[in-house]
């Protein structure tokens, strides 16, 4: 062959190579930039999309509201026609909760027609949210259960999709994302039908895959914001019950010849369900009650205040503690809840007589610290008295089990009134304070003033109660005859 002839054929072999190289170098340029196009373009979608929940979250908004908001933004993001969110409840079961365009039910429509002034749109939203699905049931459930995204790219072919006569639910491809966050299953994110006609591809599973995952992030988070939001209102709430129960408390006692009085009291929590009261009934009379709410928090508090105002009520009608209490039974006994009631120790204080009338309706017993005697020593005397608690038993047993109990009120002795909150302090080894070890503190501390002694009682039960166990609500009302 001439050498001429061969030179031309090998240079044109060499060049035909190195464009078609030159060609297919280009082609993966081409698409390399294409995907990191696409790419890019996912990341800002995705970016925007965290961006519209993040400001949801701020703005409080219902979880109701934010699953419609993330539906809404599935669909533009994505260029669907429609979208469905599917909600995991505590029994495992999904149901759908929003729904954003003409979305197909996951299982066949019993029912072709809306009713009324219902639109097709609203129809089909309330067949959605009446749809609930097992877990493990269609793809919805299955990606529930396992937790895998799932790419319908022909729903036309695939058998597990419900194909519905109506031409405008038609399912032509769709894309099932679970809404998973931190191990903990939220629901599913379902897109159905592109706008353009086609399939959705492996970078549209990609992207509805990763907004699910940001989805889940904004449900968990809109969930403990939501319950950030419903503690502080809870907070602002018993902040403002706690007020509305130091105003029930007396704190400045009015000044009464020939007795000296002092109560402390301090709720284990923001409210709580024990009460004192001072009544001046006479120059030489006047009352005094402790009580005890079963329960804690508002309904102890609700139903202290609800007492608290019969019994003022009732002081005035009757001069006998017994009879006040017989009323205040009757009239709570139908409106107090079952797992409820209140324990009381009502004294009238006689200080002309020198007497102390009581009557103790199932609560601790009371102290009365005195001389004995001889004068050389402190005696401390349990004042007991038959009666059940209020709104325990009906009127008919109440009646028959209070009664009234009188005993002496001589200068220098000191009445003691007391809720379970001081005795049943617990220490460390789980002892309680107990009656004998408030006798024996009473009987050491009688010389001081009924201010003192609350103090002093109040001290000590802190050094002796441990923080590993719940305290109670502690009420102190101590009144001294001068």
């Amino acid at each position: 062959m001439n050498p001429i002839v061969s030179l031309l054929i090998g240079l044109i072999l060499g060049l035909a190579v190195h464009f078609f190289y030159k060609r297919k170098t280009n082609k993966n340029t081409n698409e390399l930039e294409n995907k990191k196009a696409r790419l890019e373009q996912e990341k800002e979608i995705v970016v925007d999309f965290m961006h519209n929940l993040a400001v949801a979250i701020g703005e409080g908004v219902p979880k109701q509201e934010l699953y419609q908001r993330i539906a809404h933004t599935a669909v533009i993001t994505t260029g669907a026609m429609s979208a469905c969110i599917y909600e995991k409840n505590p029994s495992g079961r999904l149901q759908g909760v929003a729904v954003e365009g003409l979305f197909p039910p996951q299982r066949a429509i019993k029912q072709s027609k809306a009713k009324g002034n219902e639109s097709r749109a609203q129809f089909l939203e309330s067949i959605l949210r009446s749809e609930t699905l097992e877990e493990g049931e269609g793809i919805v459930g299955q990606v529930a259960k396992t937790g895998k995204a799932v790419l319908v790219e022909d729903a036309m072919q695939d058998p597990r999709v419900v194909i519905h006569h109506d031409k405008s639910l038609k399912s032509k491809s769709l894309v099932y994302a679970p809404l998973i966050h931190d191990d903990k299953s939220y629901g599913v994110l379902v897109v159905a039908n592109p706008a353009n006609g086609l399939s959705f591809s492996q970078m549209d599973f990609s992207l509805i895959s990763s907004l699910a995952e940001q989805a889940a992030l904004a449900i968990k988070n809109s969930d403990a914001m939501n319950l950030r939001l419903e503690k502080s209102r809870i907070d602002s709430d018993l902040h403002l019950a706690s007020e509305v129960q130091e105003l029930f408390l007396t704190h400045q006692f009015p000044e009464h010849k020939g007795i000296e009085l002092d109560a402390q009291y301090l709720p284990s929590a923001q409210v709580g369900g024990d009460f004192y009261d001072f009544y001046k009934l006479s120059s030489t009379k006047f009352a005094v009650c402790i009580a005890d709410v079963s329960g804690k928090g508002v309904p102890a508090s609700l139903l202290m205040a609800i007492c608290q105002t019969n019994l003022r009520h009732f002081v005035k009608k009757s001069t006998k503690p017994s009879d006040i209490l017989k009323s205040l039974n009757e009239q709570l006994e139908e409106r107090i809840r079952q797992d409820m009631f209140i324990t009381l120790f009502f004294a009238i204080i006689d200080t002309k007589s020198k007497k102390i009338t009581y009557s103790r309706a199932g609560h601790e017993p009371a102290l009365m610290i005195r001389n004995d005697k001889s004068g050389n020593s402190t005696e401390v005397e349990e004042l007991h008295g038959n009666g059940m608690a209020v709104g325990m038993v009906p009127s008919q047993i109440f009646d028959e089990m209070i009664e009234d109990k009188e005993t002496t009120f001589n200068s220098g002795d000191c009445l003691l009134l007391f809720t379970d909150g001081v005795n049943e302090a617990t220490n460390q080894e789980g002892e309680e304070f107990s009656i004998q070890n408030l006798k024996s503190f009473a009987s050491t501390n009688r010389a001081l003033s009924p201010k003192s002694i609350n103090r002093k009682l109040i001290s000590k039960l802190d050094s002796f109660s441990s923080s590993q166990f719940e305290r109670d609500d502690i009420t102190l009302l101590c009144v001294k005859k001068s």
